[in-house]
C-alpha cells in the first residue's frame, strides 16, 4: 500500500527549515534550494506544497506567531482565572524575552521579517499581524484592571508592545542581561498599574 503522508506535518517540516535557514543566515538566504536542502527534500516537493516564495515565508511567520500563542495560553491557563490584569499581561510579555533558546530563535526569525518590512523587501504589517493582536490582548487587560485617571487602554497598549520589543532585541544584542530586561518589564507595569505587591512567579525559571 502507498504511504499515506500528512501535508500538515510536511508542511511543518518546510517551515521549520525557513526558520532554521533564517537563524543561519538572514532572510536574504531563504530560498527554494536552501529550504529544500535544509529539510532534506527536493526543490520540487517545496513548489507543491508553497507555490511563491512568498508563500512559505508568510506561512513561517504564521507558525511562529502560532507556537508563541500556544505558550502564552498554556502559561495564561496555569494563572488560573483569578489572576490579576497585572499578572496576566506580566506573563505575555515575560513570554516574548528570549529566556531560552527556542524563543530566541523566535525573536531572530520575527525580526528578520521585520527588518524587511521596514526596508519595503518583505511582508507588510497589515500581512503579518501581530502587533497588533499583541497590543489587542494588553489592552483588554489594562481595561480590566479598571483606571480613570487618564488611563488610555489601547494606547498605553501600544506603548507596552513597542517597549517589548525593544526590550527583547536589547538582550539578543548583548548589552541588556535577562535580569535587567524583567527588572524594566516589572517597572514598566509598575507604571502603568500601580507598584506589585504580590509577585509569586519568577520568570526566569520559565521553560
Amino acid at each position: 500500500m502507498p504511504r499515506l503522508v500528512d501535508h500538515e506535518v510536511r508542511r511543518r517540516e518546510i517551515t521549520d527549515a525557513v526558520r532554521r535557514v533564517i537563524i543561519d543566515g538572514g532572510l536574504e538566504a531563504v530560498t527554494f534550494q536552501s529550504v529544500a536542502a535544509e529539510a532534506g527534500m527536493s526543490v520540487r516537493l517545496v513548489q507543491y506544497y508553497f507555490g511563491t516564495k512568498k508563500d512559505f515565508l508568510l506561512a513561517t511567520h504564521r507558525s511562529v506567531i502560532e507556537d508563541a500563542g500556544a505558550r502564552f495560553l498554556q502559561r495564561w491557563n496555569a494563572l488560573g482565572a483569578d489572576a490579576t490584569p497585572r499578572a496576566a499581561i506580566r506573563a505575555v510579555l515575560i513570554e516574548l524575552l528570549p529566556l531560552n533558546e527556542q524563543r530566541r530563535g523566535d525573536i531572530v526569525v520575527l525580526g528578520a521579517f521585520d527588518w524587511a518590512a521596514i526596508t519595503g523587501r518583505g511582508s507588510t504589517a497589515q500581512e503579518t499581524f501581530a502587533p497588533q493582536a499583541l497590543a489587542t490582548v494588553i489592552a483588554g487587560q489594562f481595561e480590566r484592571a479598571g483606571r480613570a485617571d487618564g488611563f488610555a487602554p489601547r494606547l498605553d497598549a501600544e506603548l507596552v508592545s513597542l517597549a517589548i520589543g525593544g526590550l527583547a532585541h536589547g538582550m539578543l544584542q548583548g548589552y541588556l542581561p535577562a535580569e535587567s530586561a524583567v527588572e524594566l518589564v516589572d517597572h514598566l507595569l509598575d507604571r502603568m498599574l500601580g507598584a506589585n505587591t504580590d509577585d509569586s512567579t519568577d520568570p526566569l525559571r520559565a521553560s
